[in-house]
């Protein structure tokens, strides 16, 4: 029988656009693992295991950014998953916690990043998304615009073209996920629009404008993970999280079968799903609240109906009615998400975590949704892993 596995402590720097802080990784790394070990009333010796994601560094980042917590000799496992790295170190404590190996783990991400939209680092070898954008190229053709742009949209014409769903329903997204994000002192942007400011922002790739593209950002963030028998020894029962299912997906055969939708992680994140509700024996109806992987609007309002929010081709109808904010149906993203919040690749799964522990907890300040006890996490990274987490909070 695997061990329960909870979520005792986290913590998170602001995220901040590129270059506008002095600033480092290992300063990222210290905010945001000080801050879970104070929030779990830990120190630092008495974690076994630590996981460090990151997506741009050199081979041991992560054990230079762990010296500002400590040397204490713990094994240092460096995790790069793309944009789902966050979730990845958190996946891979949870296995550690899960299997018996450690009681308590340490799970840290941080990214420090260039301005701009992201670019290829290494141009003598195979690029690990050149399959991806050969399907892209072979069905849409390749325009002018960011690359990972131009994929997330195609995935949104293509739920366009199938279901009917129009520009305006991707831009409710912008609106709502900035308009939450205003109560939310870590994110990166903090400003209300209009939906017709998200209209008329300029085109990145069409239907999304840039008010509906994430950002480049630089921040950290992280979580402690123990063992139930480790909570009772240490008294934490009324602040831990349990983590009640989980599971990683990678791609799919069907990721390039020609399907725009498929080619961004519809289907592994649909798989992923389904494998977190049969664990935790709880489904989409139950949840109170999600921080979902926008990393654009068109793959927020897919991953509706691959989250099973919906039914098939249902999603626009989802925003348009208000039934992803407060008051309707499911809180998505109240921290902003990544549009508004901000995205450092490798913390951003590890963000997710920590607000939805603040909300499980009843301690979002502004931003809390009343009566949360059940919240689901969704962290895509293409080329390709799809990381769902469940979480619940026993009263």
């Amino acid at each position: 029988m695997s061990e329960r596995t909870f979520v005792i402590g986290v913590g998170m720097t602001k995220f901040e656009k590129p270059g506008s802080v002095d600033w480092d990784y290992p300063d990222m790394g210290r905010q945001a693992g000080q801050k879970a070990l104070a929030d779990a009333g830990l120190a630092y010796e008495l974690v076994e295991q630590a996981f460090v994601g990151y997506c741009y560094g050199d081979s041991t980042t992560g054990q230079r950014a762990l010296y500002e917590l400590g040397l204490s000799g713990i094994p240092a496992i460096n995790v790069n998953n793309n944009c789902s790295t966050g979730s990845s170190a958190l996946y891979l404590g949870r296995m550690f916690i899960q299997g018996g190996i450690s009681d308590c783990v340490l799970a840290l991400g941080f990214e420090k990043m260039e301005k701009g939209s992201l670019g290829v680092k290494y141009t003598d070898r195979t690029m690990p998304l050149d399959k991806h954008f050969i399907d892209m190229n072979e069905r849409r053709g390749f325009a002018g615009g960011p690359p990972a742009a131009q994929m997330f949209g195609n995935a949104g014409r293509e739920y366009m073209e199938r279901y009917g769903v129009k520009a305006e329903s991707f831009a409710r997204i912008g609106e709502k996920n900035h308009r939450h994000s205003v109560n939310n002192p870590y994110s990166q942007f903090q400003d209300e629009y209009s939906l017709e400011d998200i209209l008329n922002a300029p085109m990145i790739h069409d239907p999304l404008t840039k008010l509906q593209c994430c950002p480049t950002s630089d921040g950290g963030a992280a979580a402690v993970l123990a063992s139930e028998r480790f909570v009772k020894e240490h008294g934490l029962e009324a602040q831990a999280v349990e983590i009640v299912g989980q599971a990683m997906t990678t791609d799919f055969e069907s990721t390039f079968s020609g399907s725009d939708m498929s080619l961004v992680g519809f289907d592994m994140t649909r798989a992923a799903a389904q494998a977190v509700y049969q664990e935790s024996g709880l489904g989409p109806e139950e949840v109170d609240v999600i921080e979902l992987h926008d990393c654009f609007s068109a793959n927020e309002l897919i991953t509706y109906e691959a989250l099973g929010l919906c039914g098939e081709g249902k999603a626009g109808d989802l925003i348009d009615s208000g039934a992803v904010t407060y008051g309707g149906q499911v809180v998505v993203n109240p921290s902003g998400g990544l549009i508004s919040k901000g995205h450092p690749l490798g913390a951003t799964g590890l963000a997710q975590c920590s607000e939805l522990t603040w909300q499980l907890r009843g301690a979002a300040e502004a931003r809390q949704v009343d009566g949360a006890t059940v919240a689901l996490q969704h962290n895509l990274g293409l080329g390709g892993a799809a990381v769902v987490t469940m979480y619940r909070k026993e009263s």
